[in-house]
């Protein structure tokens, strides 16, 4: 789904999105909701497709169905955010094949419009109510405004993979987790992503400082630059980024530190749920020493391990 041949440069703080919709019955009045996925994640858009359904499963998944040899569990996301759809709209429903953490997950919308590129310094991390009663902020992690004032919602779907167990947070257990001493820094839009960062990063002995996004990241570090002065890369010894994130993303947040002469010598690792090879070499081409698909404890304890050890060595 998306063409790179129009590329989003490195540091450009740009994101395509796919705008979708999904509409709410409420009072016998019919409101249309406009949501975003990033294209990066977008396998494919197809027809509701026949679906087999699962016993003793969170009332939000309508089943499964077999996409090309893979099994793909399908999200209906009006039930996930607790809206009344009209019956009409489910008719023509679309699902959006969408990968997360290398997993394929499919999500029910009413409608799939047009894809859109929005810079993330127009995305504000949700904070309102709606005017048809109070939005659950835990499922938006931003909000930008289009055409007509119009808003555009972009929804904390990594909880919905949280929810059905795709997450591996124990490590092995013959998995031996490194432990060190300093700060690790921790950009994350998500409260549950960064829940699960945090408590991995706490075993390995780091003490923590969060971030909800590049900007937020990029705050911080000053801050700690003027506690710590010239210090900061002996004390700072990892900074764990998210990508997908309002305000500025990942990949612009570590362009800016790599060419900050005061910063550049911190090691960043990007944990995002994005799990295409394009990301990962944006990472690099950002100056990332690191590339994590969330999340999988046994492969963040290695590489955190691996990109520590060598910041120590190199700097020793």
């Amino acid at each position: 789904m998306g063409s790179k041949g129009d590329i989003l440069q490195v540091g450009t703080n740009e994101l395509e999105l796919v705008d979708f919709r999904i509409f709410k019955e409420e009072n016998g009045e019919i409101y249309e909701g406009i949501y975003g996925i990033n294209v990066s994640k977008v396998r494919e858009i197809i027809k509701y497709p026949k679906l087999t359904e699962l016993p003793g499963v969170p009332e939000f998944i309508e089943g499964i169905f077999d996409l090309r040899g893979v099994v793909i569990p399908v999200v209906d996301l009006a039930r996930w955010m607790g809206i009344t759809a009209p019956q009409d709209r489910k008719v023509n429903s679309r699902v959006i094949i969408a990968e997360f953490n290398n997993i394929l997950i499919g999500f029910v919308v009413h409608e799939a419009k047009r894809i859109r590129r929005i810079n993330w310094s127009d995305i504000e991390p949700a904070s309102f109510t709606s005017g048809h009663g109070v939005l659950d902020k835990s499922k938006i992690t931003g909000v930008t405004r289009i055409e007509n004032d119009e808003v555009l919602l972009i929804l904390d779907l990594e909880s919905v993979v949280e929810e059905l167990g795709f997450y591996q947070p124990e490590v092995d257990s013959e998995f031996s987790i490194d432990k060190f001493s300093g700060i690790a820094m921790i950009l994350d839009d998500s409260l549950t992503a960064r829940k699960i960062v945090k408590d991995a990063l706490h075993k390995m002995g780091f003490s923590i400082i969060e971030a909800k996004d590049g900007q937020e990241g990029l705050d911080k570090l000053e801050e700690l630059y003027e506690h710590y002065g010239d210090r900061l890369s002996d004390e700072l010894k990892i900074i764990v980024s998210d990508v997908e994130m309002p305000r500025m993303d990942g990949f612009h947040f570590a362009a800016k530190v790599k060419e900050d002469p005061r910063f550049e010598k911190i090691p960043i690792v990007f944990n995002s749920s994005i799990s295409d090879h394009f990301s990962e070499e944006r990472g690099k081409g950002a100056g990332g020493e690191g590339y994590l698909v969330k999340f999988d404890a046994n492969v963040f304890y290695a590489e955190i391990s691996k990109v520590v050890r060598s910041h120590l060595k190199t700097h020793s």
